[in-house]
């Protein structure tokens, strides 16, 4: 792996991130596998230090390569500058993708790549998603990927994971925060959850995105009963 973890400096940190407890109960990291999910609720902390770590890696807040420069909105804690990598070995690429920002990298994918650029806007969302990670995976890449199934349809998700298995044979690493039960279910993965204000490592099957997503499928019937007996006042 070219990251086996991490340490943070919380006493030089006086921004926001300080108060996202998951993030603050953190004082050293390891990463043990060659793919690892975060994952847990909205606001739980799971973006905002996977991008901390893409940019100490060099990578474009937004998103993109290291060439990649340009901002929309600087947003970004100061995280970044606090945390010290435990290098093992540097990568031949790096690519950060985030679902939140992907059609501005998109326009300047296009802008790069000049008349052979792939026209990522005459796709779909999630073909020109699907696309730009076809094209920016490559052997000995280190890949930070910010709920990429907000883009992928469940087909795609599965395509994402068999994708993953191709690059983690080529002896890449991924950092991946999502709430997708698909991909959690990759082989072998090592999983943080960042809920209840805290990070620790689960199994799949204890992570909320699956037990949510089994109870909804396993009483499907139930939930339909229920939504709409709590509608029939005219809440929707």
């Amino acid at each position: 792996m070219f990251i086996n973890g991490f340490d943070i400096l919380w006493d030089e940190i006086d921004d926001y991130v300080a108060d996202i407890q998951s993030i603050r109960s953190i004082d050293q990291l390891t990463f043990s596998k060659p793919v690892t999910f975060f994952c847990g609720e909205n606001g739980s902390g799971k973006s905002t230090l996977l991008e901390a770590l893409a940019i100490k890696n060099g990578l474009n807040p937004e998103g993109g390569t290291r060439n990649y420069d340009f901002s929309t909105y600087d947003s970004y804690s100061s995280l970044h500058k606090h945390m010290r990598l435990w290098r093992n070995r540097k990568p031949d690429w790096m690519y950060f993708l985030r679902a939140e920002s992907f059609y501005n990298v998109a326009t300047k994918e296009m802008e790069y790549g000049g008349i052979f650029s792939e026209r990522y806007h005459d796709q779909s969302h999630g073909q020109s998603f699907f696309s730009v990670l076809m094209k920016q995976t490559n052997k000995n890449g280190l890949y930070f990927l910010d709920e990429p199934e907000a883009a992928l349809s469940c087909q795609n998700q599965l395509a994402l994971l068999y994708l993953i298995e191709e690059c983690v044979k080529q002896n890449c690493q991924f950092i991946i925060a999502t709430h997708s039960p698909i991909l959690l279910g990759f082989p072998n993965a090592q999983i943080l959850s960042f809920d209840d204000g805290k990070v620790e490592e689960v199994d799949y099957k204890s992570t909320s995105s699956y037990q949510t997503m089994k109870l909804f499928l396993d009483r499907y019937d139930y939930f339909v009963k229920d939504i709409q007996e709590n509608n029939e006042g005219g809440i929707l």
